[in-house]
């Protein structure tokens, strides 16, 4: 079984790569089947001379592997007929941007393996960019707050080196004395939180926090039970949210009435209600000033997201009152840092992590006959057709 890790294509450029040079050379010395060979890259966050450098192979012929290993999607141009291909490929929710890509990979005959829906028997993900995600959207979230009332200016999150070097830059700086909530408790959710707790910052329950006030920065982690609410008043709780979100309304507001940074690292899913809409951010008692959206759904659950930035440009300012974008150091602006590809301003620390649960977790299935069904699950296409389980995407191949 031979490995293709293939040079990123798509812009903006992304330096992120599924093996280090570590987990390449880790495959080879665990199955001695195995062949690994490395697409030359001038912007991968490891140089050639990394792979080299530890006895691998770096060559620009993908065509003799059998296996293509990439992040983002592969531009139609550069897919190669009747591969297996890995990468994130964007059209699992029916993205209309990304329609041609799913109907090449159809035409070209390739096997189409999508990190997104990589999962073992009970659906929980086995390899994601999450945490990192969460990493950086909480620095720059920071960072923002910073910025807005110029009361400190880290560097840019790609200026450095890793997470060790983004925390020692939050350990530099003093913040007044705000409140800070953080939803979500999964992958981006805690990883928000690493840097929250590495700053040495209280922790509070909900109580506290919508009651008390403080004489030191303090943050608040909630998940879906503590911001949403059962419409006929029952009590509900995190799983019967996810069964029936219809059922249930946010509770979001009372948050907001005492939030000055809000850091959204929540899943959010079809049919959930808003965490707070654009009328309530209109409200006099909407307080809060920054908001780092990590998870970046547009026009949806956080009001005031109202469209991606970029890693160039990550801060724009919301104007409640006209629902219009204004410079996010005004004073009627809520600043809003919604980068869409954080896990990129760390991407070192993000293909390491990235590589090892791929190592981890899929890798085996190749030599094991698929044995937990992570191959099957993650397959969609096959022979030029859809699998069974991604055959709900053909009215979006046919553009019905």
């Amino acid at each position: 079984m031979k490995f293709g890790i293939i040079r990123e294509r798509k812009n903006p450029p992304d330096r992120r790569v599924v093996l280090s040079p570590e987990a390449c050379k880790k495959v080879l010395q665990t199955y001695p089947n195995a062949e690994v060979c490395i697409e030359p890259s001038p912007i991968r966050t490891f140089a050639d001379a990394d792979y080299k450098n530890l006895g691998l192979t770096v060559d620009s012929n993908m065509e003799d592997c059998d296996v293509l290993l990439g992040v983002k999607e592969v531009p139609i141009a550069s897919l190669i007929p009747h591969k297996k291909y890995f990468f994130f490929s964007h059209t699992i929710k029916k993205q209309p941007y990304n329609r041609t890509l799913l109907k090449a990979v159809l035409d070209k005959k390739i096997e189409l393996y999508d990190h997104e829906v990589i999962t073992n028997e009970k659906g929980q993900r086995l390899v994601a960019f999450g945490r990192y995600a969460g990493i950086v959207g909480a620095y720059n979230g920071l960072r923002a707050y910073g910025l807005k009332f110029e009361l400190f200016n880290l560097p840019k999150a790609e200026t450095l080196g890793d997470q060790a070097a983004l925390i020692s830059e939050l350990q530099k700086i003093k913040l007044p004395a705000i409140k800070i909530l953080l939803t979500g408790r999964g992958r981006v959710g805690n990883g928000a939180k690493e840097m929250l707790d590495a700053m040495n910052l209280r922790k509070v329950t909900v109580s506290e926090y919508l009651e008390h006030q403080f004489n030191e920065p303090v943050y608040c982690q909630i998940d879906a039970s503590e911001y949403n609410k059962r419409k006929d008043g029952s009590r509900g709780n995190k799983a019967d949210f996810f069964a029936n979100p219809q059922e249930y309304k946010s509770n979001f507001f009372r948050f907001a009435k005492v939030t000055d940074l809000y850091i959204a690292g929540h899943f959010y899913g079809n049919g959930a209600p808003y965490l707070y809409s654009r009328e309530d951010a209109k409200h006099p008692e909407f307080n809060i000033k920054v908001v780092a959206d990590v998870s970046c759904d547009i026009d949806g659950p956080v009001a005031t997201t109202i469209r991606p930035s970029t890693i160039a440009d990550p801060i724009y300012g919301y104007n409640p009152q006209t629902e219009s974008e204004i410079d996010y150091k005004d004073a009627k602006a809520i600043a809003v840092m919604a980068v869409d590809n954080l896990p990129c301003e760390l991407p070192r620390d993000a293909s390491v992590g990235f590589g090892d649960a791929f190592l981890k977790n899929v890798i085996p299935a190749f030599f094991n006959d698929d044995k937990n069904g992570v191959l099957e699950r993650a397959r969609m296409t096959q022979n030029g057709k859809l699998t069974k389980r991604y055959a709900y995407l053909q009215d979006y191949v046919d553009g019905v």
